[in-house]
């Protein structure tokens, strides 16, 4: 029986998978002061000239308190100096997760630009005023989403999932003000460490960290591809 590590089992060669990146770098005095300044540029740039269908999705990674990893892409919905925010069930598994360890890490994969963001830090919730005013700005139809899905647990079938949102259209039909739900909200990702990664030719690529200082400053390294 042929094992899936057989050369004729797989489709692709893997091993000879790989582009040519950019010789364009990214040096120190290119830099922001600050690495929301930084980002805020990149950001512009991926979702106006970089051809992703998502810019603001990113992959965030969580550990439970004893250290096993999880991970699964969320879309960020604001960021400034005090961190990045995205919202979440908070039971959920990521939100469990962030209750035990408030330790994350958020990837921006922007391959077509081959660059990456990677984010370290602590997440905190948001308030629940900062939670409702971004809850208003959903579509209907998420607002009700929200209540219908118990993120993450384990459900008999789609029926019961589309049962349950058919109930809450139902109760709270367009145009009628559906609740914020109490068991949903905001994490802040406060960031310690923001790597800016740009890829360049024969792998040598531009690693620039901006690492905070406890003046409030940072300092920012440059790390080995």
């Amino acid at each position: 029986m042929a094992g899936v590590t057989d050369r004729d089992a797989v489709p692709f060669d893997l091993a000879s998978m790989r582009k040519q990146y950019r010789a364009e770098g990214l040096s120190e005095s290119d830099l922001a002061a600050t690495p929301v300044e930084q980002f805020a540029r990149w950001f512009k740039q991926a979702a106006t000239e970089g051809g992703l269908f998502e810019p603001n999705a990113m992959v965030v990674s969580t550990a439970d308190a004893e250290g096993r990893p999880s991970s699964r892409t969320v879309l960020l919905k604001h960021f400034d100096e005090q961190g990045f925010v995205f919202y979440t069930n908070y039971g959920s598994r990521k939100g469990r997760e962030l209750h035990e360890n408030p330790h994350v890490s958020l990837l921006f994969p922007w391959h077509p630009m081959a660059r990456q963001v990677v984010v370290t830090g602590t997440a905190r919730r948001t308030g629940r005023d900062e939670t409702a005013g971004y809850f208003r700005t959903r579509p209907h139809g998420s607002q009700l989403g929200a209540w219908a899905s118990a993120q993450s647990s384990v459900v008999a079938g789609r029926e019961a999932l589309d049962a349950a949102y058919a109930e809450l259209a139902a109760r709270y039909p367009e145009g009628e003000r559906v609740p914020v739900p109490p068991h949903w909200g905001g994490f802040r990702v406060v960031p310690q460490t923001v790597e800016f990664w740009q890829g360049r030719e024969n792998r040598l690529h531009d690693r620039l960290r901006y690492v905070a200082r406890a003046d409030g400053g940072w300092r920012v390294e440059r790390l080995a591809p």
